[in-house]
């Protein structure tokens, strides 16, 4: 098919639209057409493969090498695809081939390291949701590498951003050229031999013996003294020694990477001065982003993420992928026109009756039609080059509900739930759903299918309340605890299903949550208004920073206890980069434009006794979860007694040492006791044997005040040894003080004892 006149589409074309609805109009027809020059052709173009999407460098029919470019764009009347040398300098190729929506060719001689994007021609009318204009260079959604930065200047924008009228400016099309502005795709060799990967072994490691640690791969490294300077802030950098010995030391099994995925800063952004930092603004969902490359962006970038991965997997350390499919960063209708926008509009994402305008279930301006075949097919063929061409072990899904959401409601049958249920590749890697979007009926916690795990923000506010303070009483705190089986346990799902966590990169530090009693986001330039005002955060006494010496002690010990408490809770843990080390955001809960020592780990901070003490605690307490597996169980507590003695796998205490009644879960408390039984365990091991275990006591008490407690005895326990005490400042191993069962002990206001239980003589307990 003959390519559509350079930068415009007939004017006839451009008037089609619902009957009564004002005409979309073109820039050129208030400033008079502009004639261009018509960059030189690319000869010969053969007709190439509709598959696979994307640029793939091959040897073509003759033995030629060359890239094969392939682009769904099913409403296009053309596609042009443009290739650019070093200087910038463009040739275009028309992709006449045209094979069930997919234009096609392929080009003898474009190596790896070329740089191209795609100009598609169609219908300009916004009121029906056409936005083609191909003056606008658009990134190829397949990308395997991305050069160059998104700088967004009115020229990046399919519409006149600047015109008069704002409320109809997204309906005058802007006839100016993007290219200079905006980045290409680079052709990649996907078969270079150093990226071979033969030699991985990927830890596998199952989902309850999991400790996942989210980081940020620039915050992580930038600041770290043992990381060369040239390659901090990169994908070499966390596979520097220095970094993955910090991560082996900790005890972690996975890390949970803030996005990767190529993405754009916002416009809003770049005009205060700003980035955005934790990177959910994807615009190529293969592309490594190319601003954490040391080695480079012309494709040097994806083999030195492999090498990342490879290194971790070394370590024995999964890597796990935050992704952000529910979204682009084409925003909404006053969006730039950077890829899926100007390939197919109304096929990449969802609209509203009104078409210009588009559905937002995600707070970023557009939401991707996931129900579509074609958007359903680039995600998921995604998720499948990173696991098999990357080499990562999973993924956790960016508001996920709006995922799993049909032609509107949230449905757990969804199209895109049920094709990674039936996927040979995905079902066998680790998902992990943020389960709410922000429309309605968005709030699915506890709702995902077998398969999932879910962060669990319930976990979260009831540990948070717990030791601030402010739960009515224990009832949900023992949910949390023992695994949340109020609403994991049903469909086959385990306690691993749900992902605890009490801090996340969205909101306050684990120190700032102890110093803080509100946010504190002027930094941000949104006149404080942004980030949740819902912290459930006590600040010990005194806002900020301060030296009064009592209230810094306190601050310590609440961190030791939320972080003893998220380590003995049955389920999977999720730690966030530095807060083993105390790291401080200054009450910023909404640090995702500080790309700065704002949000950068401040490895200074082990200098410091108090903050080595909390990170030597969190590193204790993991390789306790590791060594016992009655802390990490693989199934619900009954709550039944399994033998004829009555004692059971899991059994609740007062402050009496009495079990607790279903009165006294219902009234106010500020102490807990947990019995956990290490010989009640289901399952066996690897050869079949039961898996035994000891069993452990924790004491819960968040009261300001001392608390006598009675030790439970009889068939419980004969004796109970101390293990970890959060009223102590060192860890450094256990305080080996033995309490006989019934003893009357003394706990210290706020504070964590756990107890390993002695058994009785005959073998109880």
């Amino acid at each position: 098919m003959a390519s559509a006149p350079e930068q415009e589409a007939p004017q006839d074309a451009l008037v089609e639209r619902p009957a009564g609805l004002p005409q979309a109009r073109s820039a050129t027809e208030r400033r008079g057409r502009r004639t261009r020059e018509r960059p030189p052709p690319v000869e010969p173009v053969w007709p190439g493969a509709p598959t696979p999407l994307g640029a793939r460098f091959r040897v073509g029919p003759d033995g030629t090498a060359g890239t094969n470019f392939a682009l769904w764009a099913g409403g296009a009347e053309s596609v042009d695809l443009c290739l650019f040398d070093d200087a910038g300098r463009e040739r275009r190729a028309p992709l006449t081939e045209l094979t069930h929506e997919i234009w096609h060719g392929f080009v003898p001689d474009v190596l790896p390291g070329q740089r191209y994007g795609f100009r598609v021609h169609g219908r300009w009318d916004p009121w029906t949701g056409a936005r083609w204009n191909p003056a606008k260079l658009l990134l190829d959604p397949y990308a395997r590498a991305v050069d160059g930065d998104f700088v967004l200047p009115p020229e990046v924008y399919g519409h006149v951003r600047d015109w008069p009228e704002q409320h109809v400016a997204d309906t005058v099309r802007d006839d100016r050229d993007s290219a200079p502005y905006v980045p290409k795709g680079v052709v990649v060799h996907d078969d270079a031999p150093d990226d071979e990967w033969a030699d991985d072994r990927r830890p596998k490691t199952p989902w309850a013996d999991s400790v996942i640690y989210e980081l940020h791969v620039k915050g992580f490294t930038q600041r770290h003294p043992g990381i060369p300077e040239e390659l901090r802030g990169t994908y070499a950098g966390l596979a520097h020694p220095a970094a993955v010995e910090h991560l082996v030391k900790l005890g972690v099994t996975a890390v949970e990477l803030l996005p990767v995925h190529q993405f754009a800063h916002e416009d809003h952004l770049l005009g205060r001065g700003l980035r955005n930092y934790w990177g959910y603004n994807s615009i190529g969902y293969f592309a490594p982003h190319a601003a954490y490359a040391a080695s480079g962006t012309g494709g040097q970038q994806v083999g030195e993420f492999k090498r990342m991965v490879r290194a971790l997997h070394e370590a024995g350390i999964e890597v796990i992928l935050d992704v952000v499919y529910n979204h682009t960063a084409e925003a909404g209708e006053l969006g730039p026109t950077l890829s899926l926008k100007g390939i197919d509009n109304r096929g990449y994402y969802r609209l509203q009756d009104d078409a210009r305008r588009y559905a937002d279930y995600t707070g970023c301006g557009n939401t991707l039609h996931v129900v579509q075949p074609h958007v359903l097919r680039l995600l998921t063929d995604s998720l499948r080059y990173w696991v098999t061409e990357m080499g990562v072990d999973g993924f956790r899904f960016d508001l996920a509900a709006a995922l799993a959401r049909s032609m509107h409601d949230v449905d757990m049958l969804s199209p895109f739930l049920a094709v990674i249920a039936q996927d040979p590749v995905l079902r066998r890697v680790k998902l992990i759903a943020e389960p709410w979007d922000v429309g309605s009926g968005g709030y699915q916690v506890g709702a995902f299918p077998p398969l999932w795990t879910e962060w669990n923000d319930r976990y979260r506010n009831a540990v948070r309340d717990f030791w601030r303070g402010a739960l009515p009483d224990v009832r949900d705190l023992g949910y949390r605890l023992s695994g949340s089986s109020d609403l994991y346990a049903w469909g086959g799902r385990r306690p691993y299903a749900s992902v605890n966590f009490v801090t996340a990169h969205d909101g306050f530090t684990l120190r700032d949550l102890v110093s803080y009693g509100r946010k504190h986001n002027e930094a941000n330039g949104e006149g404080n208004r942004d980030g949740t005002d819902d912290n459930r955060a006590w600040n010990c006494g005194a806002e900020g920073e301060t030296t009064d010496e009592g209230v810094l002690a306190l601050r310590r010990r609440q961190l030791r206890n939320l972080v003893t408490t998220l380590l003995l809770s049955t389920g999977v843990p999720m730690l966030v980069a530095g807060d083993e080390l105390g790291r401080t955001q200054g009450g910023n809960n909404n640090a995702y434009c500080q790309d700065n020592e704002i949000s950068w780990v401040d490895w200074s901070l082990l200098e410091e006794p108090g903050w080595r003490a909390l990170c030597d605690l969190t590193s204790r307490l993991i390789a306790l979860r590791h060594a016992h597996p009655v802390l990490r169980r693989r199934a619900f507590f009954s709550g039944r007694a399994h033998s004829a003695d009555g004692l059971r796998d899991l059994a609740w205490f007062t402050a009496g040492g009495t079990e607790m009644t279903e009165r006294d879960w219902y009234a106010p408390a500020a102490t807990l006791g947990m019995y956990l039984s290490g010989r009640d365990i289901p399952g066996r091991d690897a050869l079949g044997t039961p898996v035994t275990d000891d069993s452990f006591l924790a004491v819960l008490h968040a009261g300001d005040r001392p608390v006598s407690c009675v030790l439970p005895g009889g068939r419980w326990a004969r004796a109970y040894e101390v293990v970890v005490d959060t009223s102590l400042e060192e860890q450094q191993g256990a305080p080996a003080v033995t309490h006989a069962a019934g003893a009357v002990i003394t706990v210290p206001g706020r504070t964590v004892l756990l107890l390993r239980v002695l058994p009785s003589d005959n073998g109880e307990g």
